[in-house]
């Protein structure tokens, strides 16, 4: 596997945190809209809301950063892909587990065609941010 080029990979972490904040945020205006019923079991999920749009702006922040070429892009980056990795499992995992065993087979097929294709990305965007060429670029050298 081949690294990326830092140009595509500060556009697609741009673009993609960027759409999952503004839909996370459409989702909870929604949610409000909706009653006073939702609005409590939104004020429970506070704390789990704020981090999920903490790590989400790490992300956009990263991506921004690497279209700009600036160092302190690289690790935030990478650390918003570790991060994304570990809650895209553990999300997949929990699935899993609460599903009555003989619905299992076809959850875990659609689950690994979700969870395949982001693990890639990570991987190969935490190797590429690893590589010398992306050292030197965002060095500023």
């Amino acid at each position: 596997m081949g690294a990326l080029p830092l140009p595509a990979i500060g556009w697609l972490y741009t673009i993609v945190c960027s759409t999952a904040l503004l839909l996370g945020a459409w989702l909870v205006i929604g949610l409000h809209l909706q009653g006073e019923a939702t609005r409590r079991q939104l004020a429970r999920s506070v704390l789990e809301d704020a981090v999920l749009f903490g790590i989400w702006i790490l992300g956009l922040a990263g991506g921004v950063g690497v279209l700009l070429l600036q160092p302190w892009s690289r690790p935030l980056l990478e650390f918003f892909c570790w991060v994304l990795a570990v809650l895209t499992l553990f999300s997949a995992w929990s699935r899993l587990r609460a599903t009555a065993a003989g619905q299992r087979g076809m959850l875990f097929v659609s689950t690994t065609l979700f969870v395949l294709p982001i693990l890639a990305v990570c991987g190969a965007t935490i190797y590429t941010l690893r590589g010398e060429e992306a050292l030197r670029q965002l060095s500023g050298g």
